[in-house]
């Protein structure tokens, strides 16, 4: 399937679901609310997600002459995978982490945290913003930060049903479906993010691997990136742990491949990319 099919498809998934849990805590009327709401939170995700999801984590711009060699290796990357060049931040967490954002690939950011620069030899470093690179190529990246957005609101209107209950036809206040709505609703969005995430991490696991002509190098950052992360915290993760399926990996769980992990297991990934390498003769 195409990938904007896929893309429109899910979006349409994630606000169908909000509309659904606005009938369920406030009736007709909740759901006419919940779709207006919906419709103008996707339309500002749009064309603000990069934004947003950057001011989450404070990122600060670099250019040629704060970051010459960071920026002169995106923009290398950015000429082989016939893209511009995206814009590039930094963010002051010593957890090490990257990750893509933006609408589209004329209006894309990379971000990497203090910690993934300080832990990553040039070859690992470059291999982890192929990775990147491929997930805006693949226009992975709107997806992918508009569900994160429109996740973490999810989550918002399921603790309002916990609050406040849900409400049936006759307008009388259910607190105990409220407590249903509130547990079973960030269940639903996380598996709508599930579908987004895993399949794509492979896919830029394996542009970055052909971007770069060096799959072992990926290979090597992420069991150095996995060696270090979860030893510690990212806290705008912890503040807005929707937007931890955008990382290349995730922030806030350890190496695990259960059904609610939003990326693939380490090792899977890692045993990929040394199959890509035995087809390039590498190994």
């Amino acid at each position: 399937m195409d990938n904007n099919i896929k893309t429109y498809s899910l979006l349409a998934a994630i606000i169908a679901l909000f509309v659904l849990i606005g009938g369920l805590i406030g009736g007709k009327d909740g759901m006419i609310i919940a779709f207006i709401f919906a419709v103008i939170l996707n339309f500002s995700a749009y064309w603000f997600s990069k934004d947003m999801v950057l001011r989450m984590y404070n990122a600060q711009e670099i250019n040629p002459q704060t970051s010459p060699e960071i920026y002169h290796m995106i923009q290398e990357l950015a000429i082989r995978a016939h893209l511009p060049t995206p814009e590039i931040y930094i963010i002051n967490e010593v957890q090490p982490n990257a990750f893509a954002t933006g609408r589209d690939p004329n209006n894309a950011a990379i971000a990497f945290t203090i910690g993934i620069l300080n832990l990553l030899d040039y070859e690992e470093l470059q291999a982890v913003a192929a990775h990147e690179m491929s997930h805006i190529r693949n226009r992975d990246t709107l997806i992918s930060t508009v569900a994160a957005i429109v996740a973490g609101s999810i989550a918002a209107l399921a603790n309002f049903a916990l609050i406040f209950g849900s409400r049936d036809e006759n307008g009388r206040s259910n607190i105990i479906f409220g407590i249903l709505i509130a547990i079973l609703a960030p269940i639903a969005a996380s598996i709508i993010q599930l579908a987004i995430s895993r399949s794509r991490e492979y896919m830029a696991d394996e542009g970055a691997a052909w971007l770069t002509n060096n799959p072992q190098a990926l290979a090597r950052a992420l069991i150095k990136i996995e060696n270090h992360a979860h030893n510690v915290y990212m806290k705008p993760a912890q503040e807005n742990p929707a937007t931890a399926q955008m990382m290349i990996i995730n922030p806030l769980s350890g190496n695990s491949d259960n059904l609610f992990s939003t990326h693939p297991n380490i090792q899977n990934r890692i045993e990929r990319l040394k199959e890509i390498a035995k087809h390039m003769g590498q190994i």
